[in-house]
């Protein structure tokens, strides 16, 4: 349940591993700098909390984790969910929330539930996804124009509606500067993979904002100077009162970072041939979220960027992400007061690819084109995600999604009557003529649960001068449940009036007789009556002919 994969990667560890992981480390912690940094004033939260939920979750999430090269910390996923907790609940309130979700996330590992976050749809993922990107991307204008305007309001038709208003405030030194920021940070890639663009984008527009001293916003000017050291760690005060207001913000976090994480350790698997420990990683988020609240962070989780980041620059096992811990914090400790002088252009630039690379219009466009059901549920999912809630629309998607399962499921189920000569589901002809007068044969084809029970039901009501014998084949039934067995519950009771003898055939799926005994539907049918061959069923038909 609990084994970190650090426990296993040091076992044959040497120097060669040790030193791509510390470079790959290095380089992860250069790149998680002005990302943790934005993401957390993107958050409505102030920069330095950004830098110690990088590092500490980072670190907890490599030491105790359960993958081999995840790198954890605060995401732009994350930036609509934290944004709105600190607008209703405060700052306060995110760190109690925040702490709750740890509780939670904990909770969900203990409980192995881990594979079965993975079982999500795919269109909800890309839905909720795309829809954070568009927020993001929304929420940068201000900083990427310099617009002379007060706080960005949370609704995205107010935000644009405020822009409209402030267009004509626009700072055209920090819009250069935000726009070249996206440049550099687009083309970098084609001159060089090994040093990050964010990084070259930083160098170059603090040094020409600073030394031209071109009248922009930046850093310091927004919230003062980072500190160089960490505060002391303070454990939220929680009531009932407390829990129970922000238990849906809570969940929230613990939700999507679940998803997040584990989605990350899954392209992780597939860039490196891994196989990563789902619940060990759950508990590894719970208790990342609970440090990083401690110390007065924001939410974190598995970010994939910065994990490819660190695959392609060697990192092999959690040593380098615990390596990008510790080259976040001597940066924050001896270089940290210089990142005051970045320009808040550049820092909504980098948020502006950051959403360009969430966005997935690709992925996007390409499920938009797949079944009407899946459209659907990534629209809706998508819709609601900016215009309404992120919480409404995972909540919504996958109460849609679940509905257009079942609708698809009952749509694949069916009742046939067979008759003589008549071939069933085109496999095998049936010798339905050799059967002794007075029996009827009918057959289920495919799961019989309360989506489709009902059709089983209306089937049998059409049956007018009822047989002496009636043969249900269920060979292709894989699956029931408790309507399904109401359902044969009833009908062995209506046809048992009328004199006939109900014959189950073919039951010979093990989920299926379970739950005909478990509900001692097969003790009232009668052992006889349930066989697991068609031949048996015609037999026992024979048998009760004879017998009546």
């Amino acid at each position: 349940m609990f084994r970190p994969k650090i426990i296993d990667t040091l076992k044959n560890y040497n120097k060669d591993l040790f030193a791509k992981d510390l470079v790959a480390g290095i380089i992860v912690g250069i790149v998680a700098l002005p990302l943790a940094i934005a993401f957390a004033i993107a958050s409505g939260v102030s920069p330095e909390k950004g830098l110690f939920t990088a590092i500490i979750a980072g670190f907890i999430i490599a030491a105790l984790g359960g993958s081999r090269v995840q790198i954890g910390g605060p995401t732009g996923a994350f930036i609509v969910i934290v944004y709105g907790i600190v607008q209703q609940f405060g700052v306060n309130g995110l760190i109690i929330a925040t702490f709750m979700a740890g509780i939670l996330l904990i909770a969900m590992g203990l409980a192995k539930v881990g594979s079965a976050i993975q079982y999500i749809p795919y269109p909800l993922i890309v839905g909720f996804t795309t829809g954070i990107a568009v927020i993001i991307f929304s929420s940068q204008m201000k900083d990427l124009f310099g617009l002379r305007m007060g706080a960005v309001p949370a609704d995205f038709i107010d935000k644009w509606r405020s822009y409209s208003h402030y267009l004509s405030t626009i700072n055209v030194p920090a819009m250069v500067i935000g726009l070249s920021t996206i440049v550099i940070v687009f083309l970098w890639p084609r001159v060089t993979h090994k040093i990050p663009g964010s990084l070259i984008a930083i160098l170059g527009t603090t040094a020409v904002a600073y030394f031209l001293k071109l009248p922009v916003e930046t850093i310091g000017s927004r919230f003062g100077a980072i500190p160089s050291s960490f505060p002391r760690p303070i454990v939220p005060e929680l009531s009932f009162s407390v829990i129970s207001g922000l238990m849906r913000p809570a969940i929230t976090i613990a939700l999507l970072g679940s998803i997040e994480s584990l989605l990350c350790a899954v392209v992780a698997d597939g860039m490196i041939g891994g196989n990563h420990r789902s619940n060990t990683e759950l508990i590894a988020q719970g208790l990342a979220n609970i440090g990083s609240a401690l110390f007065g962070g924001i939410p974190a989780t598995g970010a994939i960027a910065r994990t490819a980041t660190n695959i392609k620059n060697g990192g092999r096992t959690p040593v380098a992400g615990i390596t990008h811990a510790i080259t976040l914090l001597i940066i924050m400790l001896f270089v940290g007061k210089w990142a005051a002088l970045i320009p808040m252009a550049t820092l909504g630039g980098i948020l502006i690819i950051v959403a360009y690379n969430m966005s997935e219009w690709e992925n996007f466009v390409s499920v938009l084109k797949g079944s009407r059901s899946d459209a659907a549920v990534l629209l809706v999912t998508f819709l609601l995600t900016v215009f309404v809630d992120l919480t409404v629309a995972i909540e919504f998607g996958i109460v849609l999604a679940a509905f257009l399962f079942i609708q698809k499921m009952m749509k694949s189920s069916s009742v046939q009557h067979l008759t003589v000569n008549e071939e069933a589901n085109g496999e095998d002809t049936l010798e339905i003529n050799t059967l002794p007068a007075g029996v009827d044969l009918y057959e289920i084809n495919g799961p019989l649960f309360f989506g489709a029970a009902y059709k089983f039901k209306e089937a049998m009501k059409v049956i007018e001068n009822p047989a002496k014998v009636l043969i249900i084949r269920m060979r292709f039934v894989p699956i029931i449940d408790a309507t399904g067995i109401q359902t044969l519950r009833e009908v062995h009771k209506e046809i048992k009036n009328k004199g006939t003898k109900l014959i189950l055939a073919e039951v010979s799926n093990e989920q299926v007789l379970n739950e005909l005994i478990k509900a001692r539907l097969m003790f009232q049918i009668g052992k006889a009556n349930i066989t697991d061959t068609y031949e048996k069923a015609v037999k026992r038909s024979r048998e009760v002919i004879e017998e009546g």
